[in-house]
């Protein structure tokens, strides 16, 4: 792996599905990367991620990986886990290349060889091929233990922000306190405050969200567009 210097933007991606099976969440996933930049003598600036969204998520879709790219110069490092945290499609993969090369950056993960010989693209490839076919194992068996709940007359399906699940294991409950978190949100929103400026509010105020971890402006942005009127609706 060749050796760098400058500055290294981080990325951490795991689908709901990915963290319950593997346990490789975002903190794991960062650590790892915090090794590879010592490996590369390159400063971490910047950490992006895109927690609960899947690896097959068109660009557009990852505000985070988005956001990763844009902030990248020439000679920067976007740092990742692994091939398939950027991406489980081919498709998707070679066009994060394609961007993070055009501003004249290069993306480095623990897993690829940090070259482009014909031999270390191949590699990449291959790992890219079997990162989506890992992602298609992963939607049969979420696909597979679903229908086995339902069966059951358990709910299934992700349980939308301001609820929870009542102790039937079915009903839909209000959480009180997720539901005045978003109250805040809203409020500020309100106030004309960016996406960025609210996520450090509830966070210097101790606010966390669902996961325990610190509030970022991308998740923030998907409950508003979620609960566009403070409502609890999915």
């Amino acid at each position: 792996m060749a050796l760098s210097s400058g500055r290294g933007v981080a990325y951490v991606r795991c689908s709901t599905e990915e963290q319950a099976a593997s346990g490789l969440g975002a903190e794991a996933q960062l650590q790892n990367i915090r090794t590879l930049a010592t490996r590369l003598n390159v400063e971490i600036v910047a950490v992006y991620d895109d927690l609960g969204i899947s690896g097959g998520a068109s660009v557009e879709g990852r505000p985070g990986l988005m956001s990763a790219i844009d902030s990248l110069g020439a000679g920067d490092v976007l740092l990742a886990h692994k091939r398939d945290r950027v991406a489980r499609d081919v498709v998707i993969a070679a066009l994060v290349e394609k961007l993070v090369t055009r501003r004249g950056a290069r993306l480095v993960t623990t897993d690829a060889p940090d070259d482009d010989s014909p031999a270390a693209v191949l590699m990449k490839q291959i790992l890219d091929a079997f990162g989506q076919f890992e992602r298609a194992l992963i939607r049969a068996r979420t696909k597979s233990a679903m229908a086995a709940a339902k069966a059951r007359g358990q709910r299934v399906g992700r349980i939308p922000f301001g609820m929870a699940l009542a102790d039937d294991g079915r009903t839909l409950v209000p959480n009180p306190d997720e539901r005045a978190v978003l109250a805040e949100i809203h409020r500020l929103r309100n106030r004309g405050l960016a996406l960025f400026s609210i996520a450090a509010e509830l966070n210097e105020r101790g606010l966390s969200n669902r996961q325990g971890r610190p509030w970022q402006a991308n998740f923030i942005g998907q409950l508003l567009s979620r609960h566009p009127e403070n409502g609890t609706h999915s």
